[in-house]
């Protein structure tokens, strides 16, 4: 092997070496809880469903005697590379003060590499690095009341997961490319421990919310790369109407106070939204928006519906739709509350 070849070959390794890194992207809050995506993400105060054990563990002792949610969604980015998608499947059960809950989540990103470098020293075919992290979480949520009208929990959780990863041509389209990582199979699975905590306060129609997610911030290796679970903080503040014997009219605020790092950069979301119940709680619409403040990526507009099939059993869904370079997505599920 000549020296020049050798150099080729390292500088191959160290591409690929970097190409399947999933940066701090994996299991961002906007993935999860139909009724909470239809709002735009801002539901750290209002959580009164069984997806409290993912945006507010604390928020359960504040919810209905029963809650049960069995639902599915995907979130996909447009526009050019880089470009991810989320989709994200969850069985939840809530009832004060105790929550189980267990989520599955497939999370892809394409991303453009560094070019090869050919005998001549130029560089040319470009590539691109397509990684694939799948994990599965199972919780348990303890609610504890503090306070009449101070409510703490925690979400106790074991994760694992796997990361894959492969480099592929450049002239295949993005959607076929995030096609082929959701399809990668194999891969060594990790598992570790971690915990959510939640902070919800009660008063008439005021609710205020605290969520921390992924306090010890797990990390998963694998020969294709790593992915770490960032620590994220987010603040929120609702009204609900009903509580005081008003309209049923939600309306609610969210704020990131960390800033978080996915494939398309860093994200500071805020968000807002409301919801409304009609025909005696028999029908819901709701909408929202949320931005991202320091990021060129993350803009997008939402809305969503609740429909009871028959008493206490409801069919949530939601749209989420963004500009030329943002979300996208759906959601469907079905509900039991009572």
């Amino acid at each position: 092997m000549t020296l020049f070849n050798l150099y080729r070959l390292c500088v191959s390794c160290a591409v690929l070496s970097t190409a399947f890194v999933i940066p701090a992207q994996a299991q961002v809050v906007e993935t999860v809880g139909t009724r909470a995506m239809g709002m735009g993400g801002a539901f750290v105060a209002v959580a009164d469903d069984s997806t409290a054990t993912w945006w507010n563990p604390g928020a359960l002792a504040a919810g209905p005697f029963l809650d049960m949610s069995l639902a599915r969604a995907v979130t996909d980015t447009t526009g050019e590379l880089p470009r991810d998608r989320e989709r994200a499947s969850w069985f939840a059960l809530g009832t004060p003060p105790f929550g189980f809950s267990y989520y599955r989540l497939r999370i892809t990103e394409v991303r453009e590499m560094t070019s090869t470098v050919t005998e001549s020293g130029s560089r040319e075919d470009r590539r691109v690095g397509v990684a694939s992290l799948a994990a599965s979480q199972l919780g348990i949520t303890l609610v504890h009341t503090v306070l009449p009208g101070i409510h703490a929990g925690a979400t106790l959780k074991y994760v694992r997961a796997t990361v894959r990863g492969t480099p592929e041509d450049l002239g295949a389209s993005a959607g076929d490319l995030l096609d082929r990582g959701e399809s990668l199979e194999g891969g060594d699975s990790e598992g570790a421990f971690d915990a959510d905590l939640g902070v919800m306060g009660v008063a008439g129609a005021l609710r205020l919310g605290l969520l921390v997610r992924n306090v010890r911030e797990p990390e998963f290796t694998s020969d294709a790369g790593a992915a770490r679970m960032n620590r994220q903080v987010r603040i929120g503040a609702a009204y609900d109407g009903a509580a005081i014997d008003r309209r049923p009219l939600v309306i609610a605020f969210d704020a990131d106070v960390r800033t978080t790092t996915d494939v398309t950069g860093d994200r500071r979301n805020v968000a807002i939204g409301a919801e409304h119940w009609w025909l005696n709680r028999r029908f819901a619409v709701r909408g929202g928006a949320r931005f991202n403040t320091v990021g060129a990526h993350g803009r997008a507009a939402t809305a969503g519906a609740s429909v009871a099939l028959r008493s206490g059993l409801f069919a949530d869904g939601h749209v989420v739709r963004g500009g030329a370079d943002d979300d996208r997505g759906w959601g469907v599920g079905l509900r039991v509350s009572f």
